[in-house]
């Protein structure tokens, strides 16, 4: 019996070359000021997620009634959503102090321990990515925050001596975008949780309209409804898209900043409508030419890709789940209905025909 030739994905890929993608792309140093500049300073100015904010707003006037440091808390959420700007607001609402870290630049536990140390009372320790803590750093967390103190140990055998600290009492606010990953233990000793969710357009809108007030920019009727529509349901993208059709019109333009200019600048980076760009392209395109549409499991979609497994899950993932283009199964990931036919409408070779050779069930 002849055996069957062995299926090969083709380099690169057969979707068309798009521009890096607007998320993933590594910003500048003159992003990164400008980005800091654009941050609410205050939970009056957070646009969107009025739930969580109006939740933050309580607990903070009730910690500040009682002369008491605010509980600790944990803001999940995929990126760019605001999680550092609340920490930073809850900082300036409570009068506090914060000092900032991540999850990866704390390596051992006396890097914990001078940081935890040299905090006072009220003060705020903000933990980025806290779900890269290893294992040996997040022990020392768990009676930092439930006593506010730290037994560590030096020497060992006989030797072996306990040296105790006792912290001033603190707020931690961890952020992460897998809370999955999270041990429960560490996640039980949060007393407030909260999930960030996408922004809707609507709120978008307002963000680029509050960003194109503060760096001066006169947008005309219609313009930050395009680049909210396109923004992937996230502030920090929107105000990254507004700073590219900004240098577009300059340049194209003669300083026009309509609607039409700002779709003529994001289909010039290769961002379509529903706010899809290069990235995304190739993740569907792989799981409809290569995978029939899928199911496929994360780390053969990855090396089809020739992308880190971490880049799918947290930066393409999280929009295509939310507008219904990709979902998870027991079996992988697999394209939906939505997504052939938004690929088959923007013209790519790709036939609604294939997508009845895979199940959506």
């Amino acid at each position: 019996m002849p055996r069957a030739a062995k299926k090969t994905l083709p380099t690169p890929l057969t979707a068309p070359a798009q521009p890096e993608s607007s998320v993933r792309a590594r910003e500048l140093d003159e992003d990164v000021i400008l980005n800091l500049s654009l941050r609410p300073r205050t939970l009056g100015e957070f646009i969107g997620q009025r739930s969580v904010v109006d939740n933050l707003r309580i607990a903070i006037q009730a910690a500040q009634d009682r002369g008491e440091p605010l509980e600790h808390l944990l803001l999940s959420g995929p990126p760019g959503l605001g999680k550092t700007s609340l920490a930073h607001i809850i900082a300036r609402e409570m009068g506090s102090k914060i000092t900032a870290s991540s999850g990866p630049a704390i390596a051992r536990a006396g890097d914990l321990i001078g940081i935890l140390t040299n905090l006072e009372r009220g003060d705020i320790l903000f933990l980025d990515e806290i779900h890269r803590l290893s294992k040996v750093v997040e022990e020392f967390l768990y009676a930092a925050m439930e006593n506010f103190q730290i037994d560590f140990v030096i020497d060992k055998g006989p030797d072996a001596k306990t040296i105790k600290f006792q912290l001033k009492p603190f707020t931690l606010i961890g952020a992460t975008t897998r809370s999955g990953l999270l041990s429960s233990p560490l996640r039980s000793r949060f007393g407030m949780l909260y999930h960030l969710e996408f922004y809707q357009p609507e709120d978008l809108e307002r963000v680029a309209e509050r960003s194109a007030k503060i760096l001066g920019i006169a947008l005309e009727r219609g313009t930050s409804r395009v680049i909210a529509q396109r923004a992937r349901g996230t502030p920090r993208v929107a105000n990254r898209l507004l700073r590219r059709v900004r240098d577009y019109a300059q340049v194209k333009a003669r300083g026009k900043l309509s609607a039409a200019v700002a779709e003529q600048a994001l289909a010039a980076h290769g961002i379509d409508a529903v706010g899809l760009d290069g990235i995304d392209r190739r993740v569907l395109h792989a799981l409809i030419e290569f995978y029939n549409g899928g199911p496929v499991g994360i780390e053969s979609l990855a090396a089809a890709l020739n992308e880190e497994p971490d880049t799918i899950v947290d930066v393409v993932e999280p929009f295509l789940l939310s507008i219904g283009f990709l979902k998870r199964t027991a079996r992988g990931r697999k394209a939906t209905r939505l997504a052939f036919r938004h690929l088959a409408e923007q013209g790519a070779a790709t036939p609604l025909e294939l997508f009845k050779s895979s199940s959506d069930d």
